[in-house]
C-alpha cells in the first residue's frame, strides 16, 4: 500500500472555494468558503483528507481517507451533508497524471442504488476535488468542485 507521491506532496492545510450543484449542473453553483487538511499516516501509507465548508450558512465537513493498492485506489469517506449516514467504501485508480479518483454507491429507496465519483486533481500549490452524482443508468452529473490551494 503507498500513497501516490503526486497526491503525498499535498500534505498539509488548504483553503478554496466550495462550489455546489444540487441537481442541475447548469444552473448556478450555491458557493462557501472550504478549509482542508491532508495528512500522511501509517508510514505514509495512507492519506486522509479533512474538509469543511457550508450550506445555507451551516457548517459542513467531510472525511476521505485513501491509499493505493497495486493498481487500485481505496477510500473510505464520509460527510456530514453528502453522505450523513455512515461510511461509503469506495475503489478507483492512481493515475500516472496523478489523478486520484474513487468510486461507490449508496441507496436511493425505492430505486436502484446511485453511484458517487470523488477525484482529486493535484497541481503545483493547488488541488481540485471534485465530486460526481451518477444515475443508475450512469450518467455522471458535476456535484462538488472545490479548488484549493496551500494555507
Amino acid at each position: 500500500m503507498a500513497v501516490p507521491p503526486a497526491i503525498a506532496a499535498l500534505n498539509g492545510r488548504w483553503q478554496g472555494t466550495n462550489r455546489l450543484w444540487l441537481y442541475d449542473p447548469v444552473e448556478p453553483a450555491s458557493i462557501s468558503a472550504a478549509t482542508a487538511v491532508l495528512s500522511l499516516t501509517a508510514q505514509g501509507k495512507v492519506a486522509t483528507l479533512e474538509y469543511t465548508w457550508a450550506y445555507e450558512g451551516e457548517p459542513q465537513q467531510g472525511f476521505l481517507m485513501f491509499s493505493q493498492i497495486e493498481e487500485t485506489a481505496v477510500a473510505a469517506w464520509a460527510d456530514s451533508w453528502h453522505y450523513q449516514d455512515g461510511i461509503m467504501q469506495m475503489n478507483g485508480a492512481a493515475e500516472a497524471s496523478g489523478e486520484l479518483w474513487v468510486k461507490g454507491s449508496y441507496p436511493a429507496p425505492p430505486g436502484p442504488d446511485w453511484g458517487w465519483r470523488i477525484a482529486i486533481h493535484p497541481a503545483t500549490d493547488q488541488f481540485r476535488l471534485v465530486m460526481h452524482n451518477i444515475t443508475p443508468d450512469g450518467e455522471e452529473m458535476r456535484a462538488v468542485e472545490v479548488v484549493f490551494t496551500r494555507a
